[in-house]
């Protein structure tokens, strides 16, 4: 008799490990501060800023997220520095168990932007898939689905353009999941682009992981690699590393100073240009992000 099939993760959480390994803690593109607070009435708020190192320039947006529990209810409202007003709203196992409805507008009135996406996820036993529909851009229909069985992953896209009649863009991948390790590859971009992501817990302190991708659209031949660890100092602190076959390497150190309290500090370093006097272009690069959260 077969056990029951854990829910897959979706289509955009596949290899998300090893992303999140590779991409995550590792501020050093600019300062960033960000603000939560909670009410007793279930609204949390956020307020966020950063400074980009490279153009000097600050962006920043207020949010507030109310949430009902009960009913599977959230809906979050945000304000950005340009002037966008973005609404969220999205109702999880109200209608039927493992089915979610997600509708999320933005509108620039300076400009004269305006979006709309309506989303639906449905997950269960072995079986993750959604369906998006933008109803401006296109109008374009998307959909993912993503099998499980046994840790084996097996997931697809495709997008529709409604008013060409014509499929535009999909991908596959297959993956394998267990407690200490990961294992995903994608054929994304019409299959012309292929990723291969690692991701390894080593230790209870230690984790590992790599990222390959291949473009066969790329003007330059070769496979970018890229290969990371973290290490865990104490149960408030950890450090990370990176580097990627062009020789850039970057570092990050994360700490909880206090409940709700907590600093990251990233370095990026350009290991074949550190012998020029006056470099051209982006070469290292320093940044901090500290979060307020209570």
């Amino acid at each position: 008799m077969s056990l029951p099939q854990p829910v897959p993760p979706s289509w955009k959480d596949l290899g998300k490990s090893s992303n999140d390994l590779l991409g995550k803690d590792y501020p050093f593109h600019g300062t960033s501060l960000e603000v939560k607070t909670k009410t007793p009435s279930n609204v949390a708020f956020k307020a966020g800023g950063n400074r980009d190192s490279k153009s000097g320039a600050i962006a920043g947006d207020i949010e507030a997220k109310y949430t009902d529990k009960k009913n599977g209810l959230v809906f979050t409202e945000t304000w950005t520095t340009s002037n966008a007003l973005k609404s969220q709203l999205e109702l999880e196992n109200y209608l039927a168990k493992g089915l979610k409805l997600d509708i999320a507008t933005s509108l620039t009135p300076d400009k004269g932007q305006k979006s709309a996406l309506l989303n639906v996820i449905y997950k269960q036993s072995g079986v993750h898939t959604r369906g998006a529909f933008d109803v401006f851009k296109g109008p374009t229909f998307t959909t993912d689905t993503v099998f499980g069985r046994d840790g084996f992953l097996f997931g697809a896209e495709t997008a529709y353009n409604v008013t060409e009649g014509k499929i535009t863009r999909y991908a596959a991948a297959i993956g394998y999941n267990a407690p200490e390790y990961a294992v995903t590859v994608h054929g994304l971009n019409n299959l012309k682009t292929f990723t291969a992501s690692y991701y390894h817990r080593v230790s209870a302190d230690v984790e590992a992981g790599a990222k390959a991708v291949y473009d066969t659209k790329a003007t330059t031949s070769g496979v970018a690699l890229e290969v990371g660890t973290k290490a865990y100092l104490d149960s408030a602190a950890f450090v990370k590393a990176k580097i990627n076959n062009s020789g850039v390497l970057a570092l990050g150190y994360t700490q909880a100073l206090r409940p709700g309290v907590k600093a990251s500090f990233g370095l990026a370093l350009d290991t074949q240009r550190l012998n020029e006097i006056s470099p051209t272009g982006p070469t290292h690069k320093v940044g901090a992000n500290i979060v307020f959260e209570s």
